[in-house]
């Protein structure tokens, strides 16, 4: 029997306010000693090197979508010619929109997936309470560390993907298409703004922030052994991905066009 409208609703600010306790928690263990240096270097490594293929095949393919498109827009709505003249359109879509949303999306389903299966493990072999015991603190211990490296290494694997996806868009229409390069890439130097690169990093270090928080958040809330670990592990995959595209809308608003 399908639970009543009120529980649901209940049930929702419940976790949203689990959730934003658990963020407060990690917030002020940032300034809080001693630091988890070790776990914070293996993060950074877990969640920038190990991503970086996944990543690099996503932009690719971002940016060669997003170039064919445009090609062909500019090709049947404006004429033979004006091609050239979307290499601006084209950057700026990658770098504002979406690179950041796409390296979110995959860090999302890859780590997150991982932080809420690994502390979720923990969590039913009773490691945790074992951490509670010996008086350490599992967020400082467990969620800061990985909550900090995200905050610093999405922004770093979305510039890449920048770099990645631009690079493929002119591929496809230079290349691939015959566009003039010159008037291709003038246009494109010309129009792109540093803060049109720098508002897609906010947005990522924000993305990161989420990603993390809500994976810890349903790896500490996990129960129920191994069948509870995978329900988990979907949660924070599904709840990552849908705070990031309602989160990008209120960026995007936010966030001013251009400084």
């Amino acid at each position: 029997m399908a639970a009543p409208p009120r529980s649901i609703i209940v049930r929702f600010f419940e976790q949203l306010g689990e959730l934003s306790l658990l963020a407060g928690r990690t917030f002020r263990s940032f300034f809080q000693k001693p630091r988890e240096g070790k776990i914070f270097l293996q993060q950074l490594e877990e969640i920038g090197l190990r991503t970086l293929p996944v990543v690099s095949l996503t932009a690719a393919f971002g940016g060669l979508v997003f170039g064919l498109q445009s090609y062909y827009g500019f090709h049947k709505y404006i004429g033979q010619g004006s091609e050239a003249y979307g290499g601006p359109i084209i950057a700026v879509g990658l770098v504002r929109e979406l690179i950041p949303i796409l390296v979110g999306l995959m860090v999302a389903g890859r780590v997150g997936s991982s932080m809420a299966a690994e502390i979720g493990t923990m969590r039913i072999t009773e490691q945790i309470d074992a951490l509670f015991t010996l008086g350490a603190d599992s967020v400082r211990y467990l969620v800061a560390p990985r909550t900090a490296a995200a905050f610093l290494m999405l922004p770093c694997l979305t510039l890449f993907g920048d770099l990645i996806g631009i690079l493929c868009a002119e591929f496809y229409n230079v290349v691939l298409m015959g566009v003039n390069k010159t008037v291709y890439w003038r246009n494109t130097v010309t129009y792109l703004d540093l803060w049109d690169v720098g508002s897609g990093l906010v947005k990522a270090a924000v993305f990161g922030v989420l990603i993390a928080i809500i994976g810890c958040w349903q790896g500490l809330e996990t129960e129920g052994g191994a069948e509870g670990v995978g329900r988990a592990t979907t949660r924070a995959v599904v709840i990552a991905s849908i705070i990031i595209l309602i989160s990008n809308f209120f960026l995007s608003e936010l966030l001013p066009s251009s400084l």
